[in-house]
């Protein structure tokens, strides 16, 4: 990995900011790749003098794209959106990105995609992952896949919302109660990433799923969160017809959902029996209990002065 030039495609992001501390550590340099360079200028001083490179790229625009690669050994794409133009972000820009880093002449290219990316999924968001995987590893055979569920981490927004919603709200509504999901930790697929563009040999053209040690519903989540920031509130569970009006008007007290978002829930967000996943890349999955607590006192009613509520 030492002196390695690693262009990361959304390096200033939640999951890019710990890839690329995690590559830097390693010794590798980083280019970090996006439309907006100057919002991970943070990142800078995780690096030593001339580690760290930024630059401008967008990945509609091809050309944008090439030099963002140029002299690359590999190339990591975390380009995701949850809503929006999916064909634009999901599929056209990881083709681009992947054949940009084939001309290129990069050693190794790492796509993050999502568990539940399957061109026949119900939800645009699955269908375009699905077809995302298969655009980068038509441009560059030696593609590896990383499908993680849902990533949790200090500056998430997934638990850190709903830790917002319980310490706001007397009654917690909830979608979906029973869809279970395997929060895995942010810094457990920064690990990974490193992994694979160490050794493109083992792991390009594989795909992983990674999944944290816990697996848990959603409405058993929602009561985890509450506990650990000592709050009380009501957790209702929703049947799934009102579920699906809430979905339709676009909007749960809170959180902001739509009807594509409402698809996916309807499956379990869990790595599948079998599949390759932390382990097989030489990761041992953090379990949200050891690390979340550490930011969750924020929504205690008096910081980390109050004491969580006893199981």
């Amino acid at each position: 990995m030492k002196n390695k030039l690693v262009t990361v495609f959304g390096g200033g992001g939640f999951l890019g900011r710990y890839i690329v501390q995690n590559l830097l550590a390693a010794g590798a340099r980083v280019r970090i790749a996006q439309r907006d360079p100057g919002a991970a200028l943070f990142l800078k001083p995780l690096g030593g003098l001339g580690q760290t490179q930024f630059v401008a790229a967008d990945i509609c625009r091809p050309k944008s794209i090439a030099g963002a690669v140029a002299g690359a050994d590999a190339v990591v794409n975390l380009v995701g959106i949850l809503n929006g133009d999916f064909q634009a972000f999901h599929v056209d820009g990881a083709r681009n990105i992947a054949q940009a880093a084939a001309v290129a002449g990069a050693h190794s290219l790492v796509h993050l995609s999502a568990i539940g990316a399957d061109v026949r999924s119900r939800s645009a968001y699955g269908r375009s992952k699905g077809a995302g995987e298969a655009a980068a590893r038509a441009a560059f055979a030696g593609t590896t896949v990383l499908r993680p569920s849902i990533v949790f981490g200090r500056e998430d927004q997934f638990i850190n919302r709903f830790a917002k919603m319980v310490a706001a709200a007397p009654v917690v509504p909830v979608l979906r109660a029973a869809t279970r999901f395997q929060p895995v930790y942010v810094g457990d697929v920064a690990a990974a990433v490193a992994a694979a563009i160490a050794d493109p040999a083992a792991h390009g053209g594989k795909c992983y799923q990674l999944g944290g040690p816990d697996i848990i519903a959603m409405e058993a989540l929602i009561r985890w969160i509450a506990r650990e920031t000592g709050r009380h509130p009501a957790v209702l569970a929703l049947p799934d017809a009102v579920g699906a009006l809430i979905a339709r008007a676009g909007f749960l007290p809170g959180v902001p959902i739509t009807w594509d978002q409402w698809q996916m829930l309807q499956h379990d967000n869990v790595a599948a029996a079998g599949a390759p996943g932390l382990a097989a890349l030489g990761v041992t999955p953090t379990p949200m209990a050891t690390v979340a607590p550490g930011w969750l006192v924020q929504y205690r009613r008096h910081g980390r002065f109050t004491a969580a509520r006893a199981n």
